[in-house]
């Protein structure tokens, strides 16, 4: 007996330490490796190319140059009309000169529009045009939030690999240390332990084929804003922690109200609403009339006997009555008003929108925090604790090798799941961030005129 628990002490503790070792190497392997000659892909990188080459904002530059456009197009009189024609020419003769009224007639005519719907129009067009710079900074607020949750992602796999790794080569030495301790028939070692072992090898070997899966699907998120030779890169090992545009934990109720009303989506929508309340004025000018002016010039030509004949000049002006106004004009203003008043409702709908997923992020986020607290002061010291109890147990021959591969597994899955509650904590502070983009310089470069590139 005291033999098969020296072959356990030495065995064990050699696993250990080679394990430890082997841990340390590969760590400092993986540094080396980044540090030379392969390139590594940070969560700094791929947030700077995904904001200045996301297609989507070229697109929406286009939309606002044509409106514009329009707006200046809109701030123009109709051509004037320019009319030629030979009037009261004899049939029977067709000649110019035989009769006084036979002339020939130059008009020029120029329509003026309703009261004042020109300025009216072209100033809607204007405004309408002014939603777009805060589309773009929506999007670059919603683009930074999706890369930054993608990435952490695929870090979170590669992470979760690498623990795994670490401890899978312990788990196959204790395997080891498990058969040879049943050959011998010295110790408690029983069949069933070399067959657990041998189940739970097989469990990592699953988890690692789910965690690439996921590495991969998140990093394939990635592939609308990045190039493939980015996607190709490993994951940087470190990243920069994503800090809070404001200290959400102590924001009061009239703050996140007034940060909401400032959201560029809103904003966005606070143009179009003003478009919208310009658009009703421009329906009321219909009610006025529209006036034109025409001049004309008649010239006749002599007598057949040579006498001169005077030109005509005429000079002329025109008004239309915008009568019968229950079918067209009050139609018209009753739609403006209509289209209007939808466009506010969609902005109380969309900040209402935006109140309630900011609060159900903070929730998650104050219980990640309690979590992590939880686990990085006694969960996972306590894990570490049982582990090593186990162990020493096993080797003293005083403890079933089940006992210590559950404990390894399950201090293993606490390491993976105080990773995963650090990463959601990224996350949904990145999240957070996009309900807070109206104070991130990186979102409102174009509302500032300055370029951040930084994270």
């Amino acid at each position: 007996m005291n033999h098969a628990v020296s072959i356990k002490v030495v065995l064990c503790s050699v696993v250990l330490f080679s394990t430890a070792v082997n841990a340390q190497n590969n760590l400092n392997t993986e540094i080396l490796k980044q540090t030379s000659n392969e390139q590594t892909l940070s969560l700094t990188q791929a947030l700077n190319y995904a904001l200045t080459h996301e297609p989507w904002l070229k697109a929406s530059g286009y939309q606002e140059d044509a409106a514009i456009a329009q707006s200046i197009a809109a701030g123009t009189l109709p051509y004037p009309v320019l009319t030629v024609g030979l009037l009261n020419l004899p049939t029977n003769g067709y000649a110019f000169d035989q009769e006084g009224m036979t002339q020939l007639k130059v008009d020029l005519s120029q329509k003026f529009s309703r009261g004042n719907s020109l300025a009216l129009r072209q100033k809607a067009l204007a405004q309408s045009a002014q939603q777009y710079p805060w589309q773009r900074a929506d999007r670059l607020a919603q683009v930074k939030a999706i890369v930054i949750e993608s990435w952490l992602n695929a870090y979170r796999a590669q992470r979760s690999i690498a623990l795994i790794e670490q401890d899978k080569g312990l788990f196959t030495q204790l395997i080891d240390i498990t058969e040879a301790s049943y050959a011998s028939t010295l110790g408690k070692t029983r069949q069933q332990d070399i067959i657990r072992a041998q189940l739970e090898l097989t469990r990592l070997e699953d988890k690692l084929v789910m965690l690439e899966q996921q590495f991969e699907s998140a990093k394939n998120r990635l592939a609308q804003w990045l190039p493939m030779n980015m996607l190709m890169q490993p994951l940087n090992t470190e990243f920069t922690k994503t800090a809070g545009l404001v200290d959400f934990a102590s924001l009061e109720f009239d703050e996140l109200i007034q940060l909401l009303m400032a959201h560029p989506a809103i904003i966005a929508i606070d143009k179009t609403v003003t478009a919208k309340q310009t658009e009703v004025a421009l329906a009321k000018q219909s009610y006025k009339p529209q006036m034109g002016v025409n001049v004309g010039y008649g010239y006749r030509d002599d007598t057949p006997m040579g006498e001169s004949r005077a030109d005509l000049l005429s000079v002329g002006f025109s008004i239309d009555l915008p009568l019968f106004t229950d079918n067209r004009q009050d139609q018209q203003v009753k739609s403006a008003i209509a289209s209007a008043e939808a466009t506010k409702t969609q902005k109380l709908v969309a900040l209402q929108k935006l109140k309630g997923m900011y609060f159900k992020e903070f929730s998650q986020l104050a219980r990640l925090q309690k979590r992590d607290a939880l686990y990085q002061n006694t969960l996972l010291p306590q894990m570490s604790e049982q582990s090593q109890a186990t162990l020493n147990a096993y080797t003293r021959d005083d403890g079933d090798f089940s006992d210590v591969m559950r404990a390894r597994i399950g201090e293993l899955n606490a390491k993976i799941d105080a990773l995963n509650i650090q990463v959601d904590q990224h996350i949904i502070t990145a999240r957070l961030n996009y309900y807070a983009s109206s104070l991130d310089p990186q979102v409102m470069s174009e509302q500032t005129g300055e370029l951040h590139n930084e994270y």
